[in-house]
């Protein structure tokens, strides 16, 4: 089976690569010659994921799945949610993001936080969505370097390190992403 993950996002698409293994032929934008900006003007992550896959379905008339993902603070009300990519800016910068997030905590004693991906699935005009969610806490300062977003400051629950001081193999077991990405395994299955 061949499928198009609807991102531009070489992390991600390692990420779902390696989860999937060989179950999947996972495509990328770049593969079906698609080098188009997806706006993601929803105000939830389903939607966002949803505009994402009717897009590459509708245009190229290709079975395919699209994500978005955020990370919610409790101490924040949720944020940066939906706007986690661009919380400090239209730059998309990493860095930037944790510091503001970072900074938004100062102060506060509740550092709960939870990932959350959700994944839009369409075969034959069929929709399905998938959602995964791993929580955890917003450490006091950035550790490790591996992993990419918010990794070096999210220390998921039962663990004393961050996703960016884990190797990949060891986040993708627990990760938000693989937890939604195993749901949408399962469901290929039946298929």
């Amino acid at each position: 089976m061949k499928l198009v993950f609807a991102t531009n996002n070489k992390h991600k698409l390692d990420e779902v690569r390696s989860i999937l293994g060989d179950r999947v032929e996972v495509l990328s934008l770049n593969d079906i010659n698609c080098h188009d900006d997806i706006p993601e003007t929803a105000e939830t992550l389903q939607g966002n994921a949803l505009i994402k896959a009717r897009y590459i379905y509708n245009k190229y008339g290709i079975d395919c799945f699209a994500d978005d993902t955020g990370l919610e603070v409790d101490a924040l009300n949720g944020e940066p949610g939906v706007y986690s990519a661009r919380y400090a800016g239209e730059q998309h910068c990493s860095e930037d993001n944790m510091n503001k997030l970072l900074q938004n905590l100062t102060g506060k004693t509740n550092r709960n936080a939870q990932f959350r991906t959700v994944i839009a699935l369409i075969i034959n005009g069929e929709e399905t969505l998938f959602d995964g969610i791993v929580k955890g806490t917003i450490s006091k300062e950035k550790t490790g370097d591996s992993g990419f977003g918010y990794d070096p400051i999210f220390v998921p629950e039962g663990h004393t390190e961050s996703f960016a001081q884990m190797d990949s193999k060891q986040k993708n077991k627990i990760s938000h992403r693989y937890r939604a990405v195993v749901k949408l395994c399962d469901y290929l299955k039946k298929k």
